[in-house]
């Protein structure tokens, strides 16, 4: 799979079967396509690769919905809805009930900063996985470690 000149990208095929793709979206020194744009310009040249229903997609997209620019065509929630196109759902926001860019959760803080929180991390499923558990750790255990809360998603595979 040719990914140039995408950036942090890390397909890969689980037990044979099911596809995973691990990313980190960064600015890929792109003028137009920074952050989500990468994964929208992924979604592009390989969405056959997670149109699965045992597909995984999990990273760090750095973005949200509270982003969207009106007048770009490939905004968080653009992306979000392709990949409900393909199956895929945030197992976040189907287990919590909770809406794109209304996370009551934060996943990331600026500068490690408790006053400046945000919800940039994500995992989705395909239809073959039920959302059982998830978790997003506590500032109080990790800020000193890392900006970015460790998030876990307990999955049961159906069907």
């Amino acid at each position: 799979m040719d990914l140039s000149p995408l950036e942090l990208f890390l397909p890969c095929l689980v037990d044979g079967d099911w596809p995973l793709l691990a990313t980190w979206t960064k600015q890929a020194n792109s003028p137009n396509f920074q952050y989500i744009g990468q994964l929208w310009k992924f979604l592009q040249k390989h969405s056959e690769f997670l149109r699965h229903p045992g597909a995984m997609l999990v990273g760090d997209l750095n973005s949200n919905v509270k982003w969207d620019e009106w007048d770009r065509w490939w905004n968080h929630s653009d992306v979000v809805r392709e990949l409900e196109d393909l199956g895929l759902q945030s197992c976040y926001h189907r287990h919590f009930s909770e809406r794109q860019g209304q996370e009551l959760q934060p996943t990331f803080y600026l500068h490690r900063k408790p006053e400046k929180p945000y919800h940039i991390d994500y995992g989705f499923a395909g239809a073959q996985w039920a959302v059982q558990h998830v978790e997003v750790g506590a500032v109080a255990d990790w800020l000193e470690e890392s900006d970015h809360m460790p998030m876990v998603f307990e999955l049961e595979r159906i069907g």
